[in-house]
């Protein structure tokens, strides 16, 4: 129990994937102008990644690693994930056209997503076990979700301040995303166990 929570809290906390990993900067810096657009991509991003992590959690240790194929990881995770986004595009179409309208534009936007692809992949070099992966898939979902939506509610309220003219825009947001990025590696000192 205490190895789950040691994941849980520094996924989200301590090695946030976007503050300290530096992977799904992307849909930070493009997703995070409303708060509404940053709970949108963070459950679409949560449900990928969560599926993604086990379908290439498996084929890792079920196909990859028993035929000597490990060199191909990276090419076939990429595959799996575009695939799965694609089915779960079409499902979501045909079974709950509210959420898909709702999703919208983030379902292709995963695709792309460095994130998702790099929690399959420190899984796997992590050595965690299929309950570890999946722990670790739903942490760092809610810490990307949680920066998301922190770095929304900024830009927000930058958004109603007069700034000087040539800070506007992405100058201020790199700024305050460092801020953020700075205030994160206060937890690095967090030791559990």
């Amino acid at each position: 129990m205490l190895t789950y929570l040691s994941i849980i809290i520094t996924a989200i906390f301590v090695n946030n994937i976007v503050f300290a990993q530096f992977l799904g900067i992307c849909p930070f810096i493009g997703v995070s102008k409303k708060l509404s657009s940053a709970y949108g991509m963070g459950a679409a991003v949560t449900f990928v990644m969560v599926l993604a992590t086990c379908v290439t959690w498996l084929l890792q240790h079920e196909v990859l690693n028993p035929l000597g194929l490990g060199f191909m990881q990276t090419i076939v995770f990429i595959l799996v994930i575009a695939a799965l986004v694609q089915m779960l595009e079409i499902i979501l179409k045909k079974i709950a056209p509210a959420l898909y309208q709702a999703l919208g534009v983030f379902l292709p936007l995963i695709t792309t997503n460095c994130a998702v692809l790099g929690v399959a992949i420190l899984v796997v070099q992590k050595n965690y076990n299929l309950g570890e992966s999946l722990t670790y898939a739903v942490a760092t979902a809610v810490g990307f979700t949680m920066a998301l939506a922190m770095f929304a509610g900024i830009r927000e309220q930058l958004s109603l301040v007069d700034i000087p003219k040539p800070m506007r825009g992405v100058p201020i947001a790199l700024i305050c995303a460092g801020l953020l990025a700075m205030a994160f590696m206060g937890f690095s000192g967090i030791k559990i166990g």
